[in-house]
């Protein structure tokens, strides 16, 4: 039988090891605003992930963020049929794209870029364990006691690579198209996309929430 002390420890090891399995693998590293940045916030955005030709992603990225600023009372869209039918963004048309989404009555813009991506090998050390043997069966013995408990009570280390993506997110002015906030967040081992996007929407609108860059006007859906 457990003393209660152990049951204790025991305890305290499960709920860290369940807080652990909880934490998002997405961290915002460092973020930045402008003392231009108007004082009031930001509530109405159009959203844009530059991430290449990868559509899904892309689509997965900018609607889970939409999703998210709507239920916080921020107008969001990233679609530019929305703001004006058979518009594409691209690198020589930018700066029309910048006007229409201005006339749409947009007064921000928010840009999704990944910057970077890396793979770590790490190693994970080897675990032993305290849990006494059930003094029956033979067990009481020194015998059965060593023959049985040593070989299981280690488990060997091993090696392990994390792979690490990091993300530029930037908020544009669109009166002024100047750069008043940016942050920078890293993922690490996403499992699905489908996953990892509506982390890096909670993650990176609680940090514009913190920062004042946006301002809830809604509350929450329990």
């Amino acid at each position: 039988m457990k003393t209660p002390k152990l049951k204790s420890l025991t305890l305290i090891i499960v709920f860290a090891g369940l807080l652990a399995g909880c934490s998002p693998s997405t961290k915002i590293l460092g973020s930045w605003k402008s003392p231009d940045a108007e004082t009031a916030g930001y509530s109405n955005l159009f959203v844009a992930a530059l991430i290449g030709d990868n559509f899904v992603t892309k689509k997965t990225i900018e609607d889970d963020i939409d999703e998210l600023l709507v239920q916080k009372g921020v107008q969001a869209i990233s679609n530019l049929e929305l703001v004006k039918p058979g518009l594409i963004l691209t690198n020589e048309n930018k700066n029309q794209v910048a006007q229409e989404i201005k006339k749409s009555g947009r007064d921000g813009i928010m840009t999704i870029a990944i910057i970077d991506q890396t793979n770590e090998t790490r190693y994970v050390p080897g675990t032993t364990s305290y849990s006494p043997m059930y003094y029956g069966g033979g067990y009481g013995r020194f015998g059965g006691y060593y023959g049985m408990y040593g070989p299981t009570t280690y488990s060997p280390g091993y090696y392990a690579t994390d792979k690490n993506f990091y993300v530029e997110i930037n908020l544009y002015d669109l009166a002024t198209e100047t750069l008043v906030w940016s942050a920078q967040s890293e993922t690490t081992n996403p499992s699905s996309i489908d996953q990892v996007a509506k982390e890096f929407a909670y993650v990176v609108v609680d940090k514009m929430i913190k920062d004042g860059i946006i301002v809830p006007k809604t509350k929450e859906k329990k």
